[in-house]
């Protein structure tokens, strides 16, 4: 089978714009897992309306300390459903021979999380325990800029990404879902696309200013999401995904007392798409989700994602 033409350029949006809930304890800007099939594919200029769910499920060692909102912890469990609006708007004029997109990215949802034991708390003080927290809010404003090359069956992109902090966050709280500093993320990506098979991988690194409230500061980051998929109808794909994030150089400031506290970790799992008519539109609904492995200084657990791209013309 082959992918109709018409309806490819709804897939290479789908690329789940979406940041991370709070700052240190492993917890990083670039949620990984953001990119994902086509990831390099030029789009159909206009406008359009990708919208994300995302579940994830993780916890930390419970014999292994981890800086926390001004505490440290041990022993995490943690939850958060969030929905994301990306309104996206594609060039039609090529900027230096490649296309162009912006979008402005926002998520409204919720966060919750208990800890076994806090050995210090905000402001220094020192308690024993167990303790939890749930918070409902809105997250920071994101913007991500991509210029897209095709060459055949071969794609190339570089991308840009920052943030505004004025998400919910609160310093003394045990999760957040604002980040309460801001951070800057780029890098570029290659998606090799014959009409039935797809292979993305996209690279970037993050650079984190430090969090005046807690004088912490995150390290730089690398991270390469992956996607793999065969179209085995013309509306219908089937396959992998996977990422692999590294902190490569350590966090820092007053508020690191644990030190460079460098984290990590791995993934992979399944996905499936599937495109629809809505009226006139071809609309299409992406389902993926990831097992997490060698996890180091970080929650690990699995997340899942449920994308729906909406075109809006011109």
């Amino acid at each position: 089978m082959t992918v109709n033409t018409r309806i490819l350029p709804a897939l290479a949006i789908v690329l789940a714009s979406m940041p991370a809930l709070a700052d240190d304890g492993g917890i990083s800007f670039w949620l990984p897992g953001q990119f994902g099939a086509l990831a390099a594919v030029p789009t159909t200029p206009g406008w359009s309306l990708p919208l994300i769910y995302y579940h994830v499920s993780a916890s930390d060692d419970r014999n292994k300390a981890a800086p926390r909102g001004g505490r440290t912890t041990f022993g995490l469990d943690a939850s958060a459903d969030l929905l994301f609006a990306s309104p996206t708007y594609t060039f039609a004029e090529p900027l230096l021979g490649a296309q162009a997109a912006i979008s402005v990215i926002a998520a409204v949802g919720r966060s919750e999380a208990s800890v076994d034991l806090t050995r210090t708390g905000p402001a220094g003080r020192g308690f024993s325990g167990g303790t939890d927290d749930a918070l409902k809010g809105g997250s920071d404003i994101y913007g991500l800029g991509t210029l897209k090359w095709n060459y055949g069956v071969h794609n190339l992109m570089v991308y840009s990404m920052g943030n505004l902090p004025v998400g919910a966050y609160d310093p003394d709280r045990l999760v957040n879902i604002g980040l309460g500093h801001a951070a800057l993320d780029a890098g570029g990506g290659y998606t090799y696309f014959d009409k039935e098979n797809e292979f993305s991988a996209v690279m970037g690194m993050t650079y984190n200013w430090e969090n005046s409230d807690t004088h912490y500061q995150n390290g730089i980051d690398a991270h390469l999401d992956l996607s793999a998929s065969h179209f085995i109808t013309d509306q219908t794909q089937l396959g992998l995904v996977g990422y692999v994030f590294h902190q490569v150089t350590g966090d820092s400031g007053s508020g690191a007392t644990l030190g460079d506290f460098k984290s990590r970790v791995s993934a992979i799992g399944p996905q499936a798409g599937h495109f629809f008519k809505v009226g006139k539109d071809m609309w299409y609904v992406n389902l993926k989700g990831y097992y997490e492995f060698d996890a180091q200084n970080r929650p690990d657990g699995w997340n899942s994602w449920v994308t729906l791209v909406v075109p809006l013309g011109d």
